[in-house]
């Protein structure tokens, strides 16, 4: 049957006789040009022939027909011509092969976002196929199920296709040209096509000798007629050589369409015109319309991605195979994903080869366990975006060893959705073009802010319906809401995995609700019917009342009447007072920040990075009891979202995605803060709740506003805060912004390291006060503290290094530094592990040092010798007054020596009991105090020890004395020991 009789087939009636007026071959003769030549490619050798095509009819090889006549005749090569084929035939093989080249270099391009991991993240190395399921058009068009998770992630197995087979032959063994891919936003259909490219490129795709990509959204942006074979050489100029060739029947070429909801495709005749010659000009729609029909290059295969919601624009009878693009819907592939991902070299930074390498592998088994515990994050990684959004974010959380302004939490969040919705309208068919970032910060947004408002994730049918559907008053809204729902839906809510909550649905990722919530209030979608309407009566006067003040000032110079100035003023009223109006919502906004960011019931939460830690690796330990009641939901993060949103890199990102936030609305809503956010953080705030603020700051991305919000800032306690690389580099930033002295800075029990100091050395510099114990700083980092005590704008007067593991090397390094110091003046080496060799060392570098005045070398196993050694330097220093030896393996011949060095005689204090002679220590309670604090982290065993001689030595000291009133100090501080020892023994302390 000839090509004719065969698109007959497929045409409606009625369509017959505009098809034969149509066909080029009623017009005449054309003339005929038939060669061979073989061109290598990645497959091997083959043979290529260009022949005539009149009337979309491919004739046999060495036949030519003519339309006009009957006359057939046989044409055969000259072997004249025998070396220009040759000539065409290298040509066209180099054209090919820059063709590759130039397509690999293109997609193996990623986006500046990628980059973040590192230049070892090829596309290659690190992309996992999703799995494609085959489907068909009815089973797009029958309505869809309960979107449970069971539905979601459940496929049957025996429809699984692979990438490399969609164009095998289908169930009814006819030959598939036509492939529509189709999936929601995030599953991957970009990708998977540019890894398709990819592969070609690099032979891995043989079943095809020339690949041509198309993006569709391209294309749209052009109506002028262009014929095919130069649509092609515009897009790549290198294939000129190639083109003649694409009418051949055993030329494989494979034309990808992505994109394809860009382009409003008509496929009634009456719409788009037959054409099957690649050399005539028409829109490039009609292109897209004569390759899918099969009637411009019948022989070519045509693979179109799209989302669902667009399928059925392509008539089924033009469609070979359905494929649906499911996303991760194992999780084993989830975890292949993370495992390739976060074990890459480039991952961890410099660093990586050594002590990273075992972070990653940790990280890796935590969010395997997690995954394998059906969590809510296995829900949400069912689309490979969100995988990429994890790595991110587990990257940002744990690799980050500086913060430049690019690296923000909301800026991840932020260019996620560029990554996702860049350019995207929600419907290409629909006048108003609305983007789909901004139909979705309209829509989910308010879902998000409600139930942030209300403390509430999950939500019901109801709640969907209420925000979605009540304000649905036009056929066009009603539109956009179906689009809305097949697309992209799901890839913001999925369904609750939590027993007894199946048929409610989650945010995809908790942070995801508290970012669209931040988005709709710095948007101004929150307003009141009042404040729409005020809004819109606005702008129709206003614009209304400029062509009236132009009339009426003309008349004005006419008719000098008086009522005119009062008219004008009238006219200019509304619009002001709507601008206070607007004026008053800045402030709205701000108060709002202000009033969420310091929630007094999240004070004793933990931090916000700990918490989004948290919510991808899970928490170790046993898993909560069905019927146990859940905490209180947590929206820490919501206020500081809206922060990095008003910061002008994330501002000019969201204008790229439809969502406009103009620069004199941030500067009014910042200004705003300053009465607000300000006034409020003077207040004193909790280590994890001020570690929030600081993060806030950092995400403002505002240098001036955090400036003046960090010279209110004298003290700085993030004590227990665990202090990773990322949160040192926050701040570091943000205290980098100002230069004012920080009267003190609490990092105790921080886990803090040698990399956590280089990292703020700068803002050490700047503090009196410095407390760094229980951090497990070794002799590395005393290398640290050495530099820092030894540079010149070294301002720390006070530092307390109190139960690190100094040791005799770390004492070194302390040593070197008091020599050369000239601010210190209180060091708290208590619990260090020095030894008598440290505190020899110490000793020695004593006398250089002119400005100490007190130091604790209490708890370090320092015998007679080196404690008489270290108080004998002690009384020789100048400004040194009082040396803490107490709970050292002193005896009581030493105690005596040391007991005879008083005061008055030599100008040093040795607290080392709590007694003095006959008398109680002045410094007793102070003792206590510390003994106290310290005990969690000491060793039990050795302080009951210490404490029982304490004892044996007060009621010793006691009976030596006859005075009533010193007996009765002796009583009371032996009462505050037993209780001391009794709390021990019980374990109570």
């Amino acid at each position: 049957m000839s090509r004719a009789m065969q698109c007959q087939s497929c045409l409606p009636w009625g369509s017959w006789m505009q098809l034969r007026r149509s066909l080029p071959g009623s017009r005449g003769t054309r003339s005929v040009y038939l060669y061979t030549a073989s061109v290598p490619g990645t497959a091997g050798s083959y043979f290529l022939r260009k022949i005539l095509h009149t009337s979309g009819i491919f004739l046999p090889r060495g036949c030519v027909s003519y339309q006009g006549g009957s006359q057939e005749r046989s044409v055969q090569p000259s072997p004249s011509h025998h070396g220009l084929f040759q000539l065409r035939n290298l040509a066209s093989s180099d054209a090919i092969k820059k063709h590759q080249k130039s397509l690999s270099a293109w997609f193996s391009h990623q986006p500046n976002e990628e980059r973040q991991f590192g230049p070892s993240f090829s596309l290659d190395a690190v992309h996992v196929d999703p799995v494609i399921r085959e489907s068909s058009l009815e089973e797009i068009l029958k309505p869809s199920p309960d979107l449970t998770i069971q539905n979601q992630l459940q496929q049957p197995r025996s429809q699984v296709i692979s990438l490399q087979n969609l164009f095998d032959v289908d169930t009814c063994g006819r030959q598939v040209k036509n492939v529509v891919l189709y999936g929601t936003v995030g599953t991957g259909k970009s990708t998977l096509i540019k890894k398709m490219v990819v592969d070609w490129c690099h032979g891995r795709l043989p079943c095809f000798e020339l690949v041509i990509p198309f993006s569709c959204e391209d294309l749209s942006h052009s109506h002028a007629p262009i014929s095919l074979r130069r649509l092609i050489t515009k897009k790549y100029q290198h294939l000129r050589d190639v083109v003649p060739m694409l009418g051949a029947s055993n030329f494989k070429v494979l034309f990808i369409l992505n994109g394809l909801e860009r382009l409003n495709l008509d496929f009634r005749l009456a719409g788009t015109e037959l054409c099957c010659d690649p050399n005539e000009p028409v829109p490039p729609s009609a292109i897209v319309v004569n390759l899918l029909r099969k009637y411009l290059l019948p022989e070519a295969s045509i693979i179109v991605t799209t989302r669902p919601s667009a399928v059925r624009r392509i008539p089924g009878k033009y469609v070979g195979r359905y494929a649906e693009i499911c996303g991760f819907s194992d999780t084993n592939l989830q975890k292949l994903y993370f495992q390739m991902r976060l074990s890459q070299p480039g991952c961890s930074g410099e660093d990586s080869a050594g002590s990273r390498s075992g972070e990653q592998e940790n990280l890796v088994e935590m969010l395997s366990r997690n995954l394998e515990r059906h969590n809510q994050i296995a829900a949400a990684c069912f689309l490979p975006s969100y995988c990429w959004l994890v790595c991110t974010t587990l990257h940002f959380l744990y690799f980050t060893r500086t913060v430049p302004p690019s690296q923000t939490l909301t800026g991840i969040y932020t260019s996620f959705l560029r990554l996702n919705f860049s350019g995207e309208v929600l419907d290409s068919t629909d006048p108003t073009n609305i983007s789909m970032m901004k139909y979705v910060a309209k829509m989910v947004g308010k879902l998000a802010y409600e139930g942030v408002m209300s403390r509430k994730t999950c939500f019901s049918e109801d709640d969907l319906q209420q925000c979605f559907e009540v304000e649905m008053k036009t056929e066009s809204e009603l539109n956009l809401l179906e689009v809305f729902r097949s697309d992209v839906f799901r890839f913001f809510l999925t369904p609750c995995v939590q027993p007894g909550k199946e048929h409610t649905f989650v945010f995809t990722i908790p942070a995801m609700q508290e970012y669209l919530a931040a988005l709709y209030v710095v948007l101004g979608e929150k307003k009141t019917l009042a404040q729409r309407v005020g809004k819109e009566l606005s702008e129709i006067i206003g614009k209304v009342s400029e062509d009236v003040a132009v009339v009426l000032s003309i008349i004005s110079k006419v008719l000098p009447l008086r009522f005119l100035p009062v008219l004008f003023n009238l006219l200019k009223i509304f619009p002001r007072y709507f601008s206070r109006l607007s004026g008053k919502d800045r402030d709205t906004i701000a108060h709002t920040m202000a009033e969420e960011l310091f929630k007094e019931e999240d004070y004793y939460n933990d931090d916000v990075l700990d918490q989004i830690n948290s919510s991808i690796l899970g928490v170790e330990g046993p898993m909560r009891h069905p019927d146990e009641a859940p905490d209180d939901e947590v929206f820490e993060l919501f206020p500081i979202f809206m922060g990095g949103i008003l910061s002008r890199r994330n501002r000019s990102i969201l204008e790229q995605l439809g969502c406009s936030i103009k620069n004199l609305a941030a500067f009014e809503i910042a200004k705003a803060m300053k009465k607000t956010v300000i006034r409020n953080s003077r207040k004193g705030l909790p280590p994890s709740e001020l570690m929030d603020y600081l993060f806030f700051l950092h995400e403002f991305q505002n240098e001036r506003f955090t400036a003046e919000a960090i010279r209110s800032l004298r003290t700085v306690n993030l004590s227990s805060v665990k202090m990773t690389p990322l949160k040192c580099s926050v701040l570091a930033s943000v205290m980098g912004t100002t230069c004012h002295e920080v009267e003190e800075l609490n990092l105790s029990s921080c886990n803090l390291d040698t990399s956590s100091l280089r990292i703020l050395f700068p803002v050490l510099l700047r503090c009196k006060a410095l407390h760094l114990q229980l951090n497990s700083l070794g002799s590395d980092a005393c290398k640290e503290i050495r530099d820092l005590l030894l540079h010149d704008k070294c301002a720390v007067s006070n530092l307390r290094l109190a139960n690190n593991p100094v040791g005799e090397q770390g004492a070194q390094y302390l040593a070197e530094a008091l020599a050369g110091n000239h601010s210190l003046t209180y060091l708290s080496l208590l619990h260090t592990a020095l030894g008598d060799r440290g505190a020899e060392v110490i000793a020695q570098h004593l006398a250089k040092n002119q400005h100490l005045q007190e130091l604790n070398l209490g708890y370090n196993s320092l015998t007679d010798t080196a404690a008489l050694h270290v108080v004998e330097v002690a009384k020789k220093h100048p400004t040194l007054d009082k040396v803490h030896l107490y709970f050292n393996d002193i005896s009581e011949d030493g105690k005596r020596v040391l007991h005879s060095l008083r005061m008055d005689q030599d100008g040093v204090r040795a607290l080392v009991f709590l007694t003095a002679g006959t008398d109680v220590s002045e410094y007793w309670s102070n003792i206590l105090n510390v003994v106290q604090k310290n005990l969690p982290f000491w060793d039990r065993e050795r302080v009951r020890q210490h404490l029982a001689l304490i004892l044996q030595d007060l009621e010793s000291s006691r009976r030596q004395t006859a005075n009533p009133w010193r007996k009765a100090k002796f009583l009371r501080v032996e009462s505050e020991v037993k209780k001391m020892l009794g709390k021990l023994q019980h374990g109570t302390l």
